[in-house]
């Protein structure tokens, strides 16, 4: 009888254990937090994915991949070795389609590197969400006060499970690479995400939205969240990992001073390099990435 009662007690325990297990994982919720000078951090829930393989050779890969994300599905696209050296997260600027990446995409997967698209929220592309501009910085201010996620910290989320994900199916050093609009949250997420190998930013700055605020002679919270999207309060939080940013001097877009002024925010090591051509990433910028990795990765593979 006692025995009899002791099992069904140890039962009983095992059970309760399981189901407090059970809650424990079910309410698992990525946090978000802000101090005082604006410095976001994130503990983000590692996100489930879907791939799909949509070509494959002797050379490399590429998948469409879905991260299943707490807050809706994000899609990305990766052209990759079966062993590459390193592996890139891309941020794209506004109007960058996958279709315009495809043969960079295959240049470095050809040179052993992977290169993860990343369709950020609000673009316009397969991911939903709000474009960056006045009505998302609004939104996403109201939901700041109100403590809920901004779209703005959850495209941070993204890239960092997105970085999670190369990492984990590679074991490879994994950089934040952005351009233009994109070159803004590859430095927040290359800041806040300690696990990144690195950031290359392309044609980018500071958005100036910080600037406006303070101009306007607001404190506390709107200062506070304002410094949150702005990539000079993170870029230097990069450092000891490297930074190399890329301007033209006559970009029409964003002037080649505010390029200089967000690397002059940096920690070393760092590297400024002036390239031709426009504005955003185009080959000159994939060979010189390529080109330098080819040294520093000369041993691998």
């Amino acid at each position: 009888m006692m025995r009899a009662l002791t099992f069904l007690m140890l039962a009983a325990v095992l059970i309760t254990a399981a189901a407090f297990a059970g809650c424990s994982g079910t309410t698992l919720k990525s946090t978000y937090s802000v101090d005082d000078k604006g410095a976001l951090s994130v503990t983000c829930v590692p996100a489930t994915t879907t791939v799909e393989v949509l070509f494959s050779n002797e050379t490399y890969t590429k998948s469409r991949i879905t991260l299943h994300t707490q807050s809706g599905d994000v899609v990305t696209y990766l052209a990759a070795p079966s062993a590459p050296k390193a592996a890139i997260v891309y941020v794209p600027g506004a109007g960058e389609t996958i279709a315009g990446h495809e043969e960079r995409m295959v240049k470095y997967a050809t040179a052993g590197y992977a290169f993860l698209f990343v369709d950020t929220r609000g673009r316009g592309g397969e991911t939903p969400g709000v474009p960056f501009g006045q009505q998302l910085i609004q939104q996403d201010f109201e939901k700041f006060q109100s403590g809920e996620w901004p779209q703005y910290y959850l495209t941070i989320c993204d890239l960092i499970n997105a970085r999670q994900f190369l990492s984990e199916r590679f074991s490879v050093p994994v950089y934040a690479v952005g351009s233009s609009n994109g070159g803004r949250y590859a430095a927040i997420a290359a800041g806040v995400d300690t696990g990144s190998a690195g950031y290359v930013g392309i044609s980018t700055s500071d958005w100036g939205v910080l600037d406006t605020v303070l101009e306007q002679g607001l404190a506390g919270d709107p200062v506070r969240f304002a410094a949150s999207l702005e990539p000079s309060t993170y870029i230097g939080k990069i450092s000891p990992r490297p930074v190399w940013v890329f301007h033209n001097a006559t970009d029409p877009i964003i002037p080649f001073a505010n390029g200089k002024a967000l690397f002059l925010n940096a920690g070393e090591p760092k590297t400024f390099t002036e390239f031709s051509g426009s504005h955003g990433i185009n080959t000159d910028v994939d060979d010189a990435i390529i080109m330098q990795w080819a040294q520093i990765y000369a041993t691998r593979g």
